[in-house]
């Protein structure tokens, strides 16, 4: 088995091997995968943190040794605390990283690429945060534009958003939304909810669509044309803006 770790910012995962292909989700700084194969200048990858398969380019990774791989996966894990913010090598060159980067073997402002040793000064995120963290960790993607597949500030989805801010809480998400709605303790009532708590919401064929993190007095953000504040009752989300229902409410879990 082949492994290799993100050493740019954001790059496409991709459904197929080619650039036109549609992006299913994003690869940020830092994070580390398993090959599975290679094909024609791209590479088939499985993603450490969520298992997430697709494709990037070939270009867009370092590949890295097993030992140094294990290293990271069985390592403490920290990520980056603020919208954007560079790091720095030993020419003193300058690159950008998002919110919710990788810092692989993160120590004193020093993080470690294989064979090249970076610096990073801004916040970092390495410990579990109480429950009721998680709305204010959502609160710092609000406003953000909605991208398919995306994964940080600047473009992200309904499950991409949800997953990230549990990660930097601490916790593990699936990336999807269909298989978020797996995990946790179904909560009959949304009475019986508190702020941090996942409501899923189907569409007509049944299917889970959409997910959002649940906040005080009935409210909920999540991702929809962008990260948004509305309202959750019975029915679902309701919006404020267009007087009417957008999501139908499937169930509500309690993921912690």
């Amino acid at each position: 088995m082949l492994f290799g770790i993100c050493n740019l910012s954001i790059v496409p995962l991709r459904i197929e091997a080619s650039e036109k292909s549609e992006m299913m989700s994003q690869v940020l700084f830092g994070e580390t995968f398993e090959i599975i194969e290679n094909n024609k200048g791209w590479s088939k990858i499985r993603l450490t943190f969520d298992n997430y398969e697709g494709y990037i380019d070939a270009k867009q990774y370092l590949n890295i040794t097993e030992e140094f791989y294990l290293k990271i996966k069985h390592s403490k894990s920290s990520y980056s605390g603020e919208i954007i913010e560079f790091i720095t090598n030993k020419k003193n060159e300058l690159f950008t990283i998002p919110l919710g980067s990788h810092l692989p073997l993160f120590e004193n402002q020093k993080l470690n690429l294989n064979s090249e040793i970076f610096t990073y000064e801004g916040n970092v995120f390495s410990e579990k945060l109480q429950k009721n963290e998680i709305p204010y960790k959502a609160f710092t993607y609000l406003n953000s534009p909605f991208l398919w597949g995306g994964k940080t500030p600047f473009g992200i989805d309904c499950s991409g958003f949800t997953q990230m801010v549990y990660k930097l809480c601490g916790y593990k998400l699936f990336r999807d939304a269909n298989k978020q709605a797996t995990q946790g303790e179904v909560l009959s009532f949304i009475e019986e909810s508190e702020p941090g708590d996942l409501a899923f919401f189907d569409n007509d064929e049944g299917e889970i669509v959409h997910v959002g993190i649940l906040l005080n007095n009935y409210n909920i953000i999540h991702a929809h044309g962008k990260v948004r504040i509305d309202t959750l009752d019975h029915s679902g989300i309701f919006n404020a803006d267009l007087q009417k229902h957008t999501h139908k409410l499937r169930v509500i879990k309690k993921i912690i």
